[in-house]
């Protein structure tokens, strides 16, 4: 029997990829720039790997439970706003310029994926970024990342992060919108495993009897669970259609 929800797979998504790169050369800019001795060291290096172990670790979590997905998540954008934090003020503190947003270093740093596709436009194969090997991804960026100039590469990781934290956010929003149009894991589990009962009962022969039809516009029900209020708790059946529609139908 295949799993009920799938899971994995987060090492072919573009924010555990760059995730990973910002995590390596964090590594390597705290080695050469930061007294390793410091305690600043640990807080950056552990907020890297923290923002790339917990998408992996809440990809896998998905098979099992929405919300733990999505804590995780959170978990990890949170990291890297930390890590963003201390890259900015490692160049305030020195007086050091930041790049802004439209600048054209910037530009080339967050263009980079475009570039590549481009350069690779003529063949067929190996033209998406999520099919390269980590050593080929970090080569993209090295000329920014492994620069002699410390301010060069805390601006190019400051790009990466935004970019990695533009991605999280857009993948919470999902996740979060997943959750309240289809429910959570245990509430699925539960769905499938009343139709299956009711698969099994020999005195109903109409397969359309199986979910009931919401009584205002006819689709099927989804069995979900009150979250707050006075039946929190509780499961009732919720239209498949919502929030377009709002019926329910109490058990």
């Amino acid at each position: 029997m295949s799993k009920f929800r799938p899971s994995g797979g987060y090492r072919d998504t573009c924010s555990f990829q760059t995730a990973t790169i910002i995590y390596d050369a964090t590594v390597w800019f705290c080695e050469k720039f930061i007294d390793p001795r410091s305690r600043l060291t640990d807080q950056m290096v552990q907020a890297a790997r923290s923002g790339r172990q917990n998408i992996a670790e809440g990809s896998r979590a998905s098979a099992t439970s929405s919300q733990t997905e999505l804590r995780l998540i959170n978990v990890a954008r949170a990291s890297l706003e930390e890590l963003l934090l201390d890259y900015e003020d490692f160049l305030r503190h020195r007086r050091l310029t930041q790049w802004t947003p439209d600048c054209g270093e910037a530009r080339a740093v967050r263009d980079q994926p475009k570039q590549f596709r481009k350069d690779r436009s003529d063949q067929s194969d190996r033209s998406n970024l999520t099919d390269l090997t980590d050593q080929e991804r970090w080569s993209l960026y090295a000329p920014w990342l492994e620069h002699a100039d410390p301010a060069i590469r805390v601006n190019a990781l400051i790009c990466l992060i935004n970019q990695t934290n533009y991605l999280l956010d857009r993948q919470i929003a999902g996740l979060e919108k997943a959750f309240v149009e289809g429910g959570g894991y245990s509430e699925q589990l539960a769905t499938a495993r009343l139709i299956e009962r009711q698969r099994r009962k020999t005195d109903q022969t109409d397969p359309s009897d199986q979910i009931p039809q919401c009584p205002k516009c006819g689709n099927p029900m989804v069995l979900r669970t009150a979250k707050a209020g006075k039946n929190e708790g509780r499961q009732f059946w919720g239209c498949s259609g919502y929030p377009d529609c709002k019926g329910i139908i109490t058990i």
